[in-house]
């Protein structure tokens, strides 16, 4: 390595990001160096992991090492005294390179100086009063600085080279010992990368918030179809089938059209109030979008930090769990009740009369009714206990799984073929096809745990990749969120659950959880594919969050009320 420092010189020892020199230096895979702490910090502020520099994604967050090579060549810069940057910084603070070019603000020439008294920049004809004037002689020069006027401090004549955090303004460096000694001062480039960082983050937020706006108007707008068409089926079958019994049945079918049309029209007007709000939220949020877009191209820290508004950058916007339009499964629970109604002719009319009165009664009952109806399709889940990873305890009747710190159930026993050995997961002994299933498990105040349905050609030896297509289905709660297997680090729904209910539409390629107390929707897999048995899926997990050692049980179905 040439010692004289023209092969190296302490721009290639910088940190892009905080324009220092290396602190812990690693490499991306596209071949950038950073600072490990500036690289970690920079992709916790964002959605997308991704180089600074390229802009190019990585699927995942690499694991990043310390670049030995650079750390020996930044051990060898030091050692020839070349890396003291803020010396270098701190003797050309009054400097300020902003551009080759600046037009002198009298006529139309280069400017070859700008004065920071008189805020302005000469041109080499119209500087030559400073050569002469004594007074003007005074002043001070330095070279050409574009948009002068705010990046000159209008009290003490000097660059602003600074920036304070705790007030949000650019500061010169006299401006620092007035009323900003105590507060955290930064460089402008620092500032303006910080800054920065809170603009990406937040235009990811908009993004996201869009398109989960977007995505929220098409399943409601879906559901409000399905439940149109849902509410003509159930019309039409009771028009049918009830004209054919004596007057005490047409009365019941009279009554039957009057609810479901009643209803229908509330849940267009439901939807349709809920469909224009998140429109008004979508449109609000691409305005402001665009202004970050704006914002963001401002490449001057100091005209970016100037025209950073004070208050937050993101609108008030609704919360999107809170809204949950499902009105179609509504109607296939009261449809399936006449049907069966009808079939049984009087004895049933009864019950008809009051499914309805309830129905039509009733102001927000369709997580309670979607429950009813998948309730009815309740399994006797059992636990198969040749499938239980070693280190889970079952208990006699296979109904409870907790996670056992000791050897388990097994002690040094030889592995069963297909036993889970990574995973502590076990299965449920029976798999179900072309149907539908439905059971409940009580997970108490478990800090972690997973449920959900796996194909029978799940991985049990080894580790499962979570993704779409590794064959389970489900979610998994960690101290007051939730995530689903196939999508690592996306929350789902938030809360802590203590009683779950798990649907499964075989043929409509469906998986739901619900939390069974509340009668909350937490989440639904959705278009599902599904060329297998499936089975019970079941992971107490470890003590990873606190104190995990509870049961998950399975339990007895109690209809919602």
């Amino acid at each position: 390595m040439a010692s004289g420092g023209s092969l190296l010189t302490e721009e290639h020892l910088l940190c892009p990001i905080c324009l220092d020199v290396f602190n812990k230096p690693v490499s991306t895979p596209c071949g950038h160096n950073f600072c490990l702490p500036c690289i970690t910090s920079y992709w916790d502020t964002t959605f997308v992991c991704q180089c600074p520099i390229c802009k190019e994604d990585f699927p995942n967050r690499p694991n990043l090492k310390v670049n030995i090579f650079i750390a020996d060549l930044l051990s060898q810069f030091k050692s020839l005294h070349v890396t003291n940057v803020d010396t270098q910084r701190s003797a050309g603070q009054q400097q300020v390179s902003c551009g080759s070019k600046v037009q002198c603000d009298i006529c139309s020439s280069q400017a070859v100086k700008s004065c920071l008294d008189c805020v302005t920049s000469y041109c080499d004809s119209h500087l030559q009063p400073h050569d002469i004037a004594s007074e003007l002689k005074r002043h001070t020069l330095v070279d050409p600085v574009e948009s002068l006027g705010e990046k000159v401090c209008r009290k003490h004549h000097r660059l602003m080279m600074l920036f304070c955090k705790n007030d949000n303004s650019v500061l010169c460096d006299l401006c620092v010992g007035l009323r900003h000694a105590n507060h955290d001062v930064v460089s402008v480039q620092k500032g303006y990368y910080h800054m920065t960082l809170q603009v990406i983050g937040n235009e990811a937020k908009v993004h996201q918030m869009i398109q989960e706006r977007m995505q929220k108007v098409q399943d409601t707008k879906e559901s409000l179809m399905q439940s149109k068409t849902e509410t003509k089926k159930v019309i039409e079958h009771g028009r049918r089938d009830l004209t054919e019994l004596v007057t005490e049945i047409k009365r019941t079918q009279e009554e039957l059209i009057k609810v479901f049309e009643e209803k229908q029209k509330a849940a267009e007007n439901q939807a349709t109030g809920l469909i224009t709000d998140m429109e008004k939220e979508i449109s609000c949020l691409k305005v402001t979008a665009k202004n970050l877009e704006e914002l963001k191209e401002i490449k001057d820290p100091v005209c970016f930090l100037k025209r950073y508004p004070n208050q937050s950058l993101l609108p008030y916007t609704m919360d999107l769990s809170t809204h949950n339009f499902i009105r179609h499964l509504e109607v296939k629970y009261v449809h399936k009740c006449v049907r069966n109604s009808i079939s049984q002719l009087q004895d049933l009319l009864d019950k008809l009369n009051e499914e309805l009165n309830r129905f039509s009664n009733s102001t927000d009952t369709s997580n309670k009714v979607a429950l009813r109806y998948m309730q009815q399709y309740g399994e006797n889940i059992v636990l198969d206990f040749d499938t239980a990873h070693p280190m889970l305890t079952l208990s006699a009747d296979g109904k409870q799984v907790w996670y056992n710190m000791g050897t388990g159930l097994w002690g040094n026993q030889i592995p069963k073929p297909n036993m889970f050995t990574q995973h502590l997961a076990v299965v449920g002994q029976r798999g179900f096809s072309s149907r539908r299933f439905y059971f409940e498990v009580h997970v108490g105040q478990k800090t972690e745990w997973c449920l959900g349905v796996a194909t029978a050609s799940l991985q049990k030896n080894g580790a499962i990749v979570r993704s779409p297509n590794s064959g389970l289905w489900a979610i998994w709660f960690l101290v007051d969120k939730f995530e689903t297997f196939s999508s690592p680090g996306e929350a789902v729904y938030t809360g802590k659950v203590e009683h779950v209910g798990v649907f499964v539409d075989y043929n409509g390629g469906q998986v739901t959880f619900f939390d069974v107390i509340k009668a909350v929707h937490i989440y639904s897999f959705t278009e599902c594919l599904f060329t297998e048995e499936l089975y019970p899926y079941f992971n107490p997990c470890d003590n990873e969050y606190g104190s995990n050692l509870e049961p998950m049980i399975i339990v007895p179905i109690s209809p919602a009320e």
